[in-house]
């Protein structure tokens, strides 16, 4: 059996996906619950770009212990400085460089003969090699560039130093077949080539991802880079889930295997799509809702009889259990201690005491508290990283059929001010959205609004995710509450606190750039 590393860039092109804005200490968490699926490298972002993004890559470097972390850098010398500054801290840092080799990216993007953008790549695989002892170096575009030279440029990378080389469909345009016989041509012609590992970084735009991920393997590669539920870019990456569970189960055919803990695939993708507001479709593979559903009768009546009928894949594999421990308002601290450990968080002495406040608080309007509603507690105190910003104090809502529609919307200030507005609207969410805005005195434009039950009853929680556009910032948010308006009010102001946290971080970079 080979063995396939899994390169994970759902913190860096994962986040690039439109309206997407992790914080921090969102980040920490995801990096946290990579690190127990067991991925092998983790691109935490790209540490030049602003100073949020190397805070960020240089707090997750020095917290992940258990698998490489790295960060994205351009072929110039300042780049691979930011990045080794946030990265020297990790376990293994590792670098990942980056030049376009496409006739038309190096025309019109880089301006650069293709001769220059060779020397421009070597000269910063040298210059990165005094720092980072693993170096990956990546062709952008590289399938829509001239084989020969993407053979010479290899060549003269893997001279100066290089450990990996990535060979990225950039724009998601090849099939698998052709993805593959680039992988055999360089691998036939590059002489050196045994000295690396060969990566594969491939886009959906016309979703063969997974299926071109599988080619590479198929044809040399030893390295498979994709985010958590096929997030990224326009159509988004490769799922590594996907690649991942299919390797093993159909480990016969492709004769390699992976160091992931499958068990928490599950529980990876219910956190990365909960924290970045991106639903996961019910017909996903590996992690849908309905992927294990069977809905026609010759499909129930051979899953009762023998379940390999119709499920090649079982849900336990990835971590999909039909029981779950039910709390309720008997439960001591100390059980739900236990219990927010069991499913993979990490709070500290202070937020598990705020925790347990609203688990009562919950508890005393609810039966009985699924892991559902306990992860939806857990998002809402640990990744509420806005108390400088609005808070939400009242709202009072009226609504009838033959009436207006009105919201009555109370607000605290980062400085402790109230905020007292009312507005009218077609219906109660217009109403309500019609007063914060008028809160906020700026323009909103909301995108996209969705609701869910976070479990079964009537009884249950409301969760509410959001997409906005503030100044020209799109971002999500997302609020949890029993009541489907208070829910609501909690997503539309977290959306627009993070526009806010976000304008604040660019000030502040500006002012640093100034001194």
């Amino acid at each position: 059996m080979r063995k396939i590393n899994i390169f994970d860039t759902t913190l860096r092109d994962g986040e690039q996906s439109a309206g997407v804005n992790l914080n921090l200490a969102e980040k920490l968490e995801i990096a946290r619950q990579l690190e127990r699926l067991g991925v092998d490298i983790i691109e935490a972002g790209f540490p030049a770009a602003s100073k949020g993004d190397f805070q960020a890559v240089k707090q997750i470097a020095e917290t992940i212990r258990n698998c490489s972390v790295t960060g994205l850098s351009r072929s110039v010398q300042s780049d691979i400085d930011a990045a080794w500054e946030a990265l020297k801290g990790g376990a293994e840092p590792r670098l990942h460089l980056f030049i376009a080799t496409s006739p038309i990216h190096m025309h019109y993007k880089l301006r650069m003969r293709p001769e220059e953008v060779i020397e421009a790549a070597v000269s910063a695989v040298k210059y990165a090699k005094k720092y980072f002892p693993i170096i990956q170096w990546s062709a952008e575009d590289a399938c829509r560039s001239d084989l020969p030279f993407l053979a010479a440029i290899i060549t003269e990378v893997i001279k100066a130093g290089a450990n990996v080389i990535n060979i990225p469909d950039t724009v998601g345009y090849i099939t698998p077949k052709e993805y593959g016989e680039i992988f055999t041509y360089l691998t036939k012609n590059v002489q050196n080539i045994e000295k690396v590992s060969l990566s594969a970084h491939c886009h959906d735009d016309l979703g063969m991802a997974v299926a071109n991920s599988l080619a590479a393997i198929e044809h040399g590669a030893t390295q498979i880079e994709g985010t958590i539920n096929g997030i990224g870019e326009r159509a988004g990456n490769a799922a590594l889930e996907e690649v991942a569970v299919a390797l093993y189960i159909r480990k016969d055919y492709y004769q390699a295997t992976t160091r992931l803990n499958l068990q928490e695939v599950k529980r990876t993708s219910n956190l990365v799509s909960k924290l970045t507001g991106m639903p996961v479709p019910p017909n996903k593979a590996v992690v849908g809702k309905n992927a294990f559903a069977h809905e026609s009768g010759i499909h129930q009546d051979g899953v009762l009889k023998e379940k390999t009928t119709y499920e090649i894949i079982s849900p336990e594999l990835v971590g999909v259990h039909s029981n779950s421990m039910v709390l309720g308002k008997h439960s001591g601290r100390h059980a739900l201690r236990n219990r927010v450990a069991e499913l993979g968080y990490t709070l500290t002495e202070e937020e598990i005491n705020k925790l347990f406040v609203r688990f009562k608080e919950l508890a005393d309007k609810k039966k009985d508290i699924t892991d559902d509603d306990l992860v939806a507690l857990i998002f809402e105190e640990k990744f509420d990283q806005f108390k400088d910003f609005y808070q939400l104090s009242s709202i009072q809502v009226q609504y009838g059929t033959k009436q207006i529609p009105t919201a009555v919307v109370v607000l605290t200030d980062g400085k402790g001010n109230e905020i007292q507005e009312a507005a009218t609207g077609a219906g109660s969410v217009e109403a309500l959205y019609n007063t914060l805005e008028r809160c906020f005195q700026t323009t909103v434009k909301l995108l996209d609004y969705r609701i869910e039950s976070v479990s079964g009853g009537r009884d249950a929680l409301a969760q509410v995710f959001v997409k906005v556009r503030v100044n020209e910032i799109e971002t999500s948010g997302r609020g949890t509450a029993q009541d489907v308006l208070e829910a609501s009010a909690k997503a539309y102001i977290n959306a627009v606190n993070r526009v806010f946290m976000i304008e604040k971080m660019r000030e502040e970079n500006q002012k640093v750039a100034i001194n």
